[in-house]
């Protein structure tokens, strides 16, 4: 098959796999609050088909970028997307709150999908194909969400509830279908043993922390529980560390990490990741808020997710333009300019956030920030570590982006809980300045990523492990020796 005519179905099909997990994510949200009633289970008890989401996908997304790396990433990617259709078909058949819990956990350990995704494309594509088809990969993230939470809604409040997860499980089953058919496997291996001891460590440190942010809220923030897991954290942390520091084939390649290019763009991800998830929980919430408030518009479930939707469709139109400007001027420009954007968008919400039409557009400037932003950061991973590490180094990438997404969750429900009036009728509702409070917290986190931007390093060489060898069967090769067989993108800076 001729390249171009090859390289098109490999780009859209591995985009529309990336925005299907993306949708993932969201999907339960329109559905949480009315999940009690439907299953006889509790408040706290919903609030997991939200948090065992954000934990399978926080630890499987570095977890099988490395395993894509040693074992092959179109393999790992079609066992991800089966994953994901039965947790859904699963979802789809109950209404037993700890089976729903289970689905829920399953579909969450495909959001590897989107790393391995930009890995396939570095792999496959020819170079100056690559920064337009990456750009557009990382920013299903975003465009997913804006996408998923209308859809979800319209479910919700019209069918049945059970139909969004069959929904789900046709589409999982779609992916499965057009990678099979589209995608080949990628020639390029990272030997060495598989590093059992250094997933668990990541594993245990990662769900510590994130069930410590997640149910800090409901727990109490000085409970036992709360305490005990934020200190298990750096002590886990440190331990995880040290064994990866010494063993041959990490899981986390904490040398590469380190490198100023790798660790500034792992720390922007963070950052813009608390700045997008602002955006869409503070608009769903406040266009909801009762007219008697003051200022809310008591607009339905429906209309609160398609104020999301201009900025989905932004973003898909920035995708490629992010491209342009990485490949003129490098992906640190587009990172900034992103940054700088998202903080415009969240100044523009603290002045206009009293009618529908302002608070639209100020979210769509987010959004349009977000996808520069989103789409600049695998570009600048991509030229700070080997080819053979590109799939560990985007799922840690896409990590700390989940976990600014749950940094973000618990700030804004702990401002919308405690910045509060009693509101006509009695009801104990979040003041404006609790919105406008949220919109400055988020400025100055898009802020602190412009920061991050302008200080990481000009561009030069990723330092390879290994000289490049030919393609080998795995393990037949001493450990960290890799087969590459496409040449790399040129750079102008970024790493």
């Amino acid at each position: 098959m001729p390249a171009e005519t090859r390289v098109r179905p490999v780009v859209a099909v591995l985009a529309f796999c990336g925005a299907v997990v993306a949708v993932m994510q969201t999907l339960v949200i329109p559905l949480l609050p009315h999940v009690p009633e439907l299953t006889g289970s509790s408040p706290a008890a919903a609030g997991w088909l939200v948090t065992a989401t954000l934990l399978t996908g926080a630890v499987f997304t570095p977890v099988l970028g490395r395993v894509g790396d040693m074992y092959g990433k179109r393999r790992v990617l079609l066992a991800s997307l089966a994953v994901l259709t039965a947790g859904s078909v699963l979802c789809a058949v109950t209404s037993d709150i700890a089976v729903l819990i289970a689905g829920r956990a399953l579909q969450g350990s495909a959001l590897a999908v989107i790393p391995l995704g930009i890995s396939i494309i570095r792999d496959e594509l020819p170079p100056e194909r690559v920064l337009p088809a990456i750009a557009l990969m990382s920013s299903t993230l975003g465009i997913g969400a804006a996408i998923g939470l209308p859809a979800a809604a319209l479910v919700v409040e019209h069918f049945d509830w059970h139909a969004m997860f069959w929904a789900a499980a046709a589409l999982g089953a779609l992916d499965l279908l057009l990678v099979l058919w589209a995608v080949p496997e990628s020639p390029s291996r990272t030997a060495g043993r598989f590093d059992v001891p250094g997933t668990l460590g990541l594993a245990a440190t990662l769900v510590a922390l994130l069930l410590a942010i997640t149910q800090g809220a409901d727990w109490g923030w000085t409970s036992p529980r709360t305490l005990g897991l934020l200190a298990a954290v750096p002590v886990v942390g440190a331990l995880w560390g040290r064994h990866e520091l010494r063993t041959a084939s990490p899981m986390v390649d904490l040398r590469v990490s380190a490198r100023p290019a790798v660790l500034l763009a792992n720390l922007a991800a963070l950052l813009v990741g608390f700045a997008f998830y602002a955006n869409s929980l503070a608009t769903a919430q406040m266009v909801q808020e009762p007219v008697s408030t003051g200022y809310g518009l008591g607009a339905s479930l429906v209309v609160s997710g398609l104020c999301l939707l201009p900025g989905g469709l932004a973003m898909v139109a920035l995708s490629p333009v992010s491209a342009r400007i990485s490949a003129a001027y490098g992906p640190r420009t587009a990172l900034a300019l992103g940054a700088a954007v998202m903080t415009l968008g969240y100044v523009v919400r603290f002045f206009t956030s009293h009618s529908l039409g302002p608070i639209v557009a100020g979210a769509t400037v987010v959004a349009c920030g977000t996808a520069l932003a989103y789409s600049a950061l695998p570009a600048l991973v991509m030229r700070a570590v080997p080819a053979a590490q590109t799939g560990a180094a985007n799922g840690l990438n896409t990590l700390m982006r989940s976990v600014g997404q749950a940094c973000c969750s618990a700030v804004v429900a702990a401002v919308l809980a405690q910045v509060t009036f009693r509101a006509p009728g009695g009801r104990e509702a979040p003041t404006l300045h609790a919105y406008l409070l949220i919109f400055l917290i988020a400025a100055g986190t898009a802020l602190a990523a412009l920061v991050a931007a302008l200080f990481l390093p000009s561009a030069r060489p990723a330092a390879p492990v290994a000289p490049a060898a030919p393609a080998a069967p795995a393990g037949s090769a001493p450990a960290g020796t890799v087969a590459v067989t496409k040449s790399e993108p040129a750079a102008r800076e970024g790493t």
